[in-house]
């Protein structure tokens, strides 16, 4: 049966932040994809939801949580997952990141290594020199309003051709929307993080599961914001971890592929 799940504010010398909570037991936290929002983990949270307590949060600068009062870095992102959980008297936690939030997941393993019971780092993607600085570039002049509007058909034509124009495009656009107008952060959070994160990442010890779409590529690789010969870097560095690529997955995996994701979660949680 799927369980209710609430929304809340943490707050924090650097504003609020908003984060959904539902369910009871061991603790795993997810952390979701830029420019998106907690949504991302919509059809995932209330059935995982069944077996765990599980908290989604809005990275600040996205979602309904308050934009940062200067440009984060990851380890502050970092921080702020720690302190939801202090803020919830949670002392170990699984933690659960999709793409910018698998960046900020593993650099809390890697910091707070007595806080993360497991890690799953999900389409955590690689990217080089070239790449860090295109993404670095976009995200740091974020969306612009445009006066005729027609900044609203662009940003739902830029998913179409692997979300669809249905439902799921539209909570994508609204999500995009909340990010107007300003620096997009978590992206440049993670632009200015990514070439220094095998380093980090080899700090990490606990058990760990990668997940990947076998299509999670293919949008970076139109947009030239990642190649597929970047991608070995993340088995290397974690060469204790578990893999698993999902046949049909892309980059939004965790929307779309939902039952495949919680059971191999929940397996992976439980074992």
């Amino acid at each position: 049966m799927s369980q209710r799940i609430k929304r809340a504010f943490l707050d924090t010398e650097d504003g609020q932040i908003l984060y959904r909570i539902g369910g009871e037991g061991e603790a795993i936290l997810l952390l979701h994809m830029t420019p998106r929002s907690s949504d991302e983990f919509k059809e995932l949270m209330p059935s995982l939801a069944a077996t765990n307590l599980v908290i989604a949060m809005d990275l600040m600068g996205l979602g309904d949580s308050d934009k940062p009062p200067r440009v984060y870095a990851v380890a502050d992102y970092a921080k702020n997952a720690i302190a939801l959980l202090d803020e919830l008297g949670i002392k170990k936690a699984s933690i659960f990141g999709s793409l910018t939030g698998g960046y900020i997941a593993g650099e809390v393993a890697a910091a707070y290594p007595e806080r993360v019971e497991k890690l799953i780092l999900c389409n955590v993607v690689g990217f080089d020199a070239a790449e860090q600085n295109n993404i670095l570039q976009r995200y740091s002049q974020g969306y612009q309003v445009q006066e005729d509007g027609s900044h609203l058909m662009a940003r739902w034509l830029s998913r179409v051709n692997y979300v669809g124009t249905g439902e799921l495009n539209h909570r994508c656009v609204l999500d995009d929307l909340k990010s107007f107008d300003s620096t997009i952060y978590p992206g440049v959070a993670v632009a200015n993080y990514c070439l220094s994160a095998p380093e980090r990442f080899r700090l990490i010890n606990c058990p760990t599961l990668i997940m990947s779409g076998n299509k999670a590529l293919e949008p970076l690789e139109k947009a030239g914001l990642a190649k597929a010969e970047n991608q070995s870097w993340l088995k290397e560095v974690i060469s204790h971890s578990q893999s698993v690529e999902l046949e049909g997955g892309n980059l939004w995996m965790v929307n779309q592929m939902s039952t495949e994701i919680l059971k191999w979660v929940v397996d992976f949680l439980q074992n």
